[in-house]
């Protein structure tokens, strides 16, 4: 009987990220590109049977080689991952897998929260964590004829995203607003709360929270197991869609605002699925033309763009003021520097 031994695949291993990427293209999965801990389980002869990765407190790419199915080896891979996402603080895990591997997942403990029948499951290791999530956002619930809700990463906060809430407030009696909180954005996400919160204080009918880990943005969705980018969008938007009806039945919304968007065509495909997703349920879609500025549409990439390029009097029309004093301010400088050495800072 082979005794497979477990190896961190480092970055500068070369040999071990070929073996692991043959192994995962071999079993129909393409390596995700955010991963910051992984691992190959290797044969008498050095060679890679499994492997399996992390990225934060998900567990990602995940595969055994077909000649060795049956051996157990993916529980293997699971529980050794468990044990080093504990090690490193992170108690409560998510994992995202094709629908027909979901009772494998569900028999080492986790539980599912959505699906998209036929693309993906969403699931996580808590059997009340969604339930829970929802327990404690029921507290905020505000009864009033008109709730509505956004959305937004923030990244940074623009003049565009303070109409987007100006324009919902205005328009509805309450309104929940979600700043996305996972740190995968070049402005972290104390910052982008900070700036939500400053930018839109002059509102007194909105109600903040952090999305936690139930609303992702595109940027960290796996899409390693889906054959293509469109694919990729369409079963992310779904799968959103699946969670937030659980949250808009929660706290009564009826309508939910998000910002066209003319540059972005993952927003774009986004936007769309969740317009006819959300119809099905009796929610509105209510999608704003851009606020414009000298004729162009405002948006995060230009923002971004005009700290990269070093454009402050740019930058400076297209923000709050909270939103430009914070970034003239000391404070901003290590945010700036990550976005001046960032080699993307335009999300298409």
């Amino acid at each position: 009987m082979c005794e497979y031994q477990v190896s961190e695949i480092r970055d500068g291993d070369k040999r071990s990220r070929r073996l692991q990427d043959a192994l995962l293209q071999k079993e129909g999965i393409e390596r995700d590109k955010n991963l910051d801990y992984s691992i190959g389980l290797f044969d008498d002869d050095y060679q890679m049977v499994a492997t399996g990765s992390c990225f934060k407190n998900t567990l990602r790419c995940m595969a055994v080689d077909s000649s060795h199915q049956g051996e157990g080896l993916l529980n293997k891979v699971v529980s050794h991952l468990m044990d080093i996402q504990f090690e490193r603080g992170y108690r409560d895990l998510f994992l995202y897998t094709k629908c027909d591997s979901a009772k494998f997942f569900h028999d080492l403990g986790f539980y599912e929260i959505a699906r998209v029948e036929g693309k993906v499951v969403f699931m996580e290791n808590r059997r009340t964590g969604f339930s829970s999530y929802l327990e404690e956002l029921a507290k905020t619930r505000v009864e009033a004829g008109k709730t509505a809700c956004v959305v937004m990463n923030a990244n940074p906060f623009t003049l565009g995203h303070q109409y987007l809430l100006e324009t919902a407030s205005s328009e509805n009696d309450v309104v929940h607003v979600f700043v996305v909180s996972e740190d995968a954005s070049l402005v972290p996400f104390d910052v982008r709360w900070r700036l939500v919160k400053e930018g839109s204080s002059h509102l007194k009918n909105l109600v903040y929270h952090p999305t936690g880990s139930y609303i992702i943005s595109n940027a960290t969705f796996p899409s390693y197991f889906l054959k293509d980018a469109d694919t990729v969008i369409e079963s992310h938007a779904r799968l959103d869609i699946q969670v937030f009806k659980s949250i808009a039945q929660t706290l009564g919304i009826n309508c939910r605002y998000v910002g066209e968007e003319p540059f972005s065509q993952v927003t774009g495909i986004y936007n769309r699925v969740m317009a006819e997703e959300l119809a099905k349920e009796g929610i509105a879609c209510r999608v704003l033309h851009r606020k414009e500025k000298d004729g162009k549409a405002v948006s995060a990439s230009q923002v971004r763009l005009a700290v990269k390029e070093g454009r402050m009097e740019d930058f400076k029309g297209l923000v709050p003021e909270s939103t430009y004093a914070f970034f003239t301010s000391p404070e901003a400088e290590p945010v700036i520097r990550r976005i001046r050495e960032a080699d993307e800072v335009i999300h298409y």
